[in-house]
């Protein structure tokens, strides 16, 4: 009986770890889209502005954890050349190219 109390009572407080960080991943990742979308716009002029918003959200999404702290520490003490350089890393990855280019026709834009 006690065994089951704790098993039970460790994968209550597994669940709610989970949703806790599930919440941190989605503030962060938040947080993170405004930067992404600054530095698009004003060191990419390149990136058509009908295609920022899904490129942010290529960019939010191949991101890893260190990333997405690094670009929303940005939005905290603003924007550096090293998160433009983590920018510039998510973008090089395939993943993140092969969404770009679903992400073009999908906006109505070819690339």
């Amino acid at each position: 009986m006690l065994r089951t109390v704790l098993i039970a009572a460790s994968l209550t407080a597994l669940t709610a770890c989970v949703e806790v960080q599930q919440v941190v991943d989605d503030t962060a990742r938040q947080g993170s889209k405004g930067v992404v979308t600054e530095i698009l716009a004003t060191r990419f002029p390149q990136v058509p502005k009908g295609l920022i918003t899904p490129f942010t959200d290529c960019i939010i999404d191949n991101a890893d954890a260190l990333e997405l702290r690094e670009l929303a520490r940005a939005a905290v003490v603003g924007v550096e050349e090293t998160t433009t350089g983590t920018v510039r890393t998510i973008l090089s990855r395939p993943e993140t190219r092969t969404c770009l280019l679903a992400a073009a026709p999908a906006a109505g834009m070819t690339l």
